[in-house]
């Protein structure tokens, strides 16, 4: 059963950064394209950055530049550095295949807020 899980989460003051992490078991993750999501109260899940088959990568324009991700195929683990946070940033972040959704994880809560 493949199983996704978010981590690395918290409370950061703006400017701050945070490193999320997505481990995938159950299926390899350099077999597919993933992306990492975001949710905010009362709002849609958006898709904030994306990586490849052969390390790709893109992103929404709102995180361009404060944004990275990056894969680990050894431990099926798929990152998210997020530098220069903003309130706005603030949101529930998961991660999945960009096509053919797995079940969605739990997702990871990242605060961002003086």
């Amino acid at each position: 059963q493949v199983q996704l899980v978010e981590s690395g989460g918290g409370l950061v003051q703006p400017g701050g950064s945070l490193r999320l992490s997505c481990l995938v078991s159950g299926s390899m993750v350099s077999f597919n394209a993933m992306g990492w999501y975001r949710q905010a109260p009362g709002k849609q899940r958006e898709r904030v950055a994306g990586i490849g088959t052969f390390g790709d990568t893109n992103y929404a324009d709102s995180v361009k530049g404060r944004f990275t991700v990056s894969r680990d195929n050894a431990k099926n683990t798929v990152y998210l550095q997020m530098n220069s946070l903003k309130p706005e940033d603030t949101a529930v972040y998961y991660c999945n295949r960009v096509r053919n959704h797995l079940p969605w994880g739990q997702g990871t809560q990242v605060t961002v807020s003086s």
